[in-house]
């Protein structure tokens, strides 16, 4: 990943418990949308080899990372298949010192200003604020004010109504998962489903 390129679109789609069945229909679906950079989440069954085939069908139109990573096996798995980038829900030490240290951009999760600011100093590229949706956009303003130059990215709760409020408010990212990639859409591959949701998203940016 290359962070300046993903804060000129700074907004990523989250794919969690997709079917390998799918994945080149709807990595068409998510570049033909006008998304770049999207996470396939570890906890998916057979991570490793989806973030691999969907490598393989971006082509290089995508930037592809790993999210829900808990541990350095789960890392390292990601990495093997070729992600660029890191997320998880917490700040996990190992994880992002690993991170930091190869120059891979890492995205760790804190909610409190404590664990905001501790997830800043371990190296963060940007912290996922989650879930964001529990104190909404406002809260990103009361963060930035003690801590101006911490980077944030929402996640959970992020909606098209909403999303130009939480980058008035301090995001410099914003991340959407089951309410564009649902899972009644997925099982029945409604992709143009999926495509248009994702265009309502960009439209407001």
């Amino acid at each position: 990943m290359d962070l300046a390129d993903f804060k000129k679109l700074p907004v990523m789609g989250i794919l969690r418990g997709i079917k390998p069945d799918s994945i080149e229909a709807l990595v068409e679906t998510v570049v033909a949308s006008g998304l770049k950079t999207i996470e396939i989440t570890m906890n998916t069954e057979g991570a490793d080899k989806i973030i691999k085939e969907a490598v393989r069908a971006a082509g290089g139109q995508l930037t592809i990372g790993a999210g829900t990573v808990l541990n350095e096996k789960a890392l390292k798995a990601a990495l093997d298949s070729g992600a660029t980038f890191i997320v998880m829900p917490s700040l996990i030490g190992d994880v992002v010192k690993y991170c930091v240290k190869r120059k891979i951009p890492v995205f760790p999760g804190a909610f409190t200003p404590q664990e905001i600011y501790n997830a800043w100093n371990a190296g963060a590229s940007m912290v996922k604020v989650f879930p964001s949706g529990f104190f909404g956009p406002g809260y990103f303003k009361e963060i930035k004010g003690p801590f101006n130059e911490i980077e944030l990215m929402a996640c959970g709760g992020v909606r098209p109504e909403n999303i130009k409020s939480y980058f008035s408010n301090g995001a410099s990212a914003v991340a959407f998962g089951a309410s564009v990639f649902q899972k009644e859409w997925l099982s029945n591959k409604d992709f143009s489903s999926i495509g248009n949701r994702i265009k309502e998203y960009l439209r407001e940016i």
